[in-house]
């Protein structure tokens, strides 16, 4: 096998072409068997086996640095760049991360997982290098879709302007997670004619290389004609108007035509845009036939690419069945995603309600500052983006929906711990980040009930909402989530409604000490688990569900929490500035003093299950369990 001998790149350089295209079928088996036990991003690797060879057969990593957008696409990389043996590992806790990450290898320059950020990375990668006199090129590696976002765009003109020679490769299988829309997708596919400019272009650059020097006169004809030819075979250019060589598009599966082209750009002294299709799944026909389901999956029959069925109901699913009830009753609500309607539980709104579905790329500032303006017109504008995602909209947030007082509601999907896809993904700031913004009202449901009866409320309450839910499988339904929403108050489920039997053990028993679990709704779950276990410890505890976060009814919060010896915070955020640390400050303030704070410490959190996750910052539910006691049996 090839794979096992390719121990970094140079061994890469060594192979034949026919061992090349061996390797690339070896690649393409490894990941897919890989990806079909763990889960990951199976179709965008396979589509970039024969682009990654070919690089790592140009350029000289680390020498020479590539940088890949997003890095949900690296796979071959890493198996290129000495991993191959920890490729089984991928994805699972103390393994392989699903994206670069500096710590795995000196091949990956960065921990990256979020698009459109590869040109100002490399950019600022190559201006350093520069100005330490650091020999070295460097690659950019950028998909159409991560193209939309607004930071590619700036970093192409920031480029242009330096005159770097920086590389950027497009690599357009006209895809980002769903379908590319918009005009820079149409943009694209209308550069394929360039081809024919590219052809002409080199033959004049071969003849003006054999005329003898007559001056600047001579050069700006030249410079002239070129542009001139340009617009006999197409009228515009994006790349060439940000100051960029354009060369392409190649078939960027045509592994041996790739190393001829860059081994041709390597050798230029501009900032280039090399121009590559390809087909995302290439090789494995329900990927390459779904590309859109094959983009990040879950484990999977790699003989038939399908996924096993499971009957419990997911946050995402509930959302999507309430939003087609709400949508059918009101046609003011439209939707906005950023690239993610499937991930967002958007497909079957899209599907029925065309014409008030918008996605707008991998672009989360306008999408949020869209539903402004949709708010504005007097529609009420529902816009889907994973918590880790928002982050890059917060100014947006603050600026265009709540200081405008827009009614619009912000769905955050992957809140809390996200398994699998390490610490770019994790969905533990927006508590923190958006608590702090004047009357934003920040809604975290705990079941499914409870997400449907909150998603009511928001369509039927003037203001900007924000409603928060983790990837995770509903909890079973309790009839307290029924109960109607008050603003500012949560759910109280009481123990003895858990297990009736059991509680009333404890009625002839003095002094039996009662905890009160305080949680956001994604930790429902996990403080379920414990507060059964305390039972049979001779501890009674109850979950007040907080289904506000903001805002908070203190007076309320305060009555009920004198009815107890202790109160456990768990919160799937992190401490500094969530809502557990500032009910604790109202505790402490009113004579309450036996509290615990069980939420994510200062730290970012790499892969694994859920569980996994939970349980190394303490709030699993034998963590939780320990912490009430803690409190109650000192001593």
């Amino acid at each position: 096998m090839l794979l096992s001998k390719i121990n970094s790149p140079d061994d890469v350089k060594k192979l034949s072409h026919a061992e090349i295209d061996s390797l690339a079928s070896e690649i393409r088996k490894v990941i897919i068997d890989v990806v079909g036990k763990n889960g990951g991003h199976l179709a965008s690797n396979l589509g970039v086996v024969e682009l990654t060879i070919a690089l790592h057969r140009v350029f000289d990593s680390p020498n020479d640095a590539i940088v890949w957008d997003v890095s949900h696409q690296c796979y071959a990389h890493k198996l290129l760049t000495g991993r191959y043996k920890e490729f089984s590992t991928l994805r699972q806790k103390n393994g392989l991360s699903g994206f670069t990450k500096k710590g795995e290898s000196p091949h990956d320059f960065f921990d990256n997982g979020h698009s459109s950020t590869s040109i100002s990375s490399a950019l600022g990668l190559l201006t350093a290098w520069d100005l330490q006199k650091k020999q070295g090129r460097v690659i950019a590696v950028i998909g159409d879709g991560a193209l939309t976002g607004g930071l590619a765009i700036e970093a192409l003109s920031n480029a242009g302007q330096l005159a770097k020679n920086l590389i950027v490769i497009l690599n357009d299988n006209q895809m980002s997670i769903d379908h590319n829309t918009g005009a820079l997708s149409s943009y694209l596919s209308s550069l394929t004619v360039s081809s024919h400019y590219q052809s002409v272009r080199r033959v004049i650059d071969s003849i003006v290389t054999r005329i003898p020097f007559f001056g600047k006169h001579l050069e700006k004809f030249i410079f002239k004609f070129k542009r001139g030819l340009k617009g006999l075979f197409f009228s515009t250019n994006l790349f060439s108007d940000f100051k960029f060589e354009y060369a392409g598009p190649f078939d960027g599966h045509d592994e041996a035509g790739l190393e001829r082209i860059f081994k041709r750009v390597k050798k230029t002294n501009r900032p280039v845009v090399v121009h590559v299709l390809t087909k995302k799944g290439k090789g494995y026909s329900p990927a390459e036939n779904h590309p859109d389901r094959f983009h990040g999956i879950g484990p999977f029959f790699t003989s038939d690419g399908t996924v096993e069925k499971f009957d419990t109901v997911s946050f995402t699913e509930s959302f999507s069945n309430s939003l087609m009830d709400l949508a059918q009753r009101r046609d003011d609500i439209v939707c906005i995603t950023a690239a993610m309607a499937k991930g967002t539980g958007l497909s079957a709104f899209s599907r029925h309600y065309a014409d008030r579905f918008f996605d707008v790329g991998i672009a989360e500032e306008h999408a949020v500052t869209f539903a402004g303006g949709l708010s504005a017109g007097g529609l009420l504008p529902i816009v889907c983006i994973y918590s880790t995602f928002v982050q890059r909209a917060v100014d947006q947030v603050i600026h265009d929906l709540a200081l405008q007082n827009a009614h619009a509601i912000l769905v955050l999907d992957r809140a809390g711990a996200v398994p699998n896809d390490g610490e770019t993904h994790q969905g533990l700031f927006d508590i923190a980040l958006f608590r702090p913004v004047p009357d934003v009202k920040i809604i975290s449901p705990a079941t499914a009930k409870d997400l449907d009866l909150c998603l009511n409320y928001a369509c039927d309450h003037s203001g900007l909402f924000v409603i928060r839910y983790p990837k995770a499988s509903c909890p079973s339904e309790r009839e307290e989530f029924s109960a109607p929403v008050e603003e500012g108050r949560g759910i109280l489920v009481k123990a003895d409604s858990l297990n009736p039997a059991l509680e009333a053990s404890f009625e002839d028993k003095e002094g039996v000490p009662k905890i009160l679990f305080v949680v956001t709704g994604g930790m429902y779950s996990e403080a379920l688990v414990a507060v059964r276990s305390l039972l049979m410890d001779d501890i009674l505890s109850d979950i007040l569900s907080l289904r506000f976060i903001k805002p908070f009814d203190a007076e309320y919060f305060l009555n009920l929490a004198k009815e107890y010896d202790g109160i456990v915070f768990a919160e799937d955020g992190v401490v500094t500035g969530g809502i557990s640390e500032y009910i604790s400050g109202i505790c402490a303030m009113n004579g309450i003093d036996n509290v615990a704070i069980k939420a994510f410490p200062d730290a970012f959190f790499s892969q694994g299950t859920r569980k996994e996750i939970c349980s190394a910052a303490g709030l699993d539910s034998e963590s939780l369990t320990e912490a009430a006691k803690k409190l109650v049996l000192k001593g």
